[in-house]
């Protein structure tokens, strides 16, 4: 891929994760800056590192797998 495909997946991704809200409050998880890093690889895997809005979280799992589930875009 060229890094202007990597950049438009990137950007797609932002996108997609602006329509995931907090279930708490009507913010998306993008805006509310839960988002600290997007790591897309051009073998088409994405590692989003981010963090809860608070350490109780209920959406937390107490052994979070170390994979997440794919996102459409």
């Amino acid at each position: 891929m060229t890094p202007e495909e990597i950049l438009q997946v990137e950007k797609d991704i932002v996108a997609t994760l602006k329509n995931i809200y907090d279930p708490e409050i009507p913010v998306n998880i993008y805006d509310l800056g839960l988002i600290y890093e997007i790591d897309y690889e051009p073998d088409g895997v994405a590692n989003i590192r981010m963090t809860l809005t608070a350490p109780n979280c209920p959406m937390a799992a107490p052994d979070p797998a170390p994979e997440s589930p794919e996102i459409p875009l």
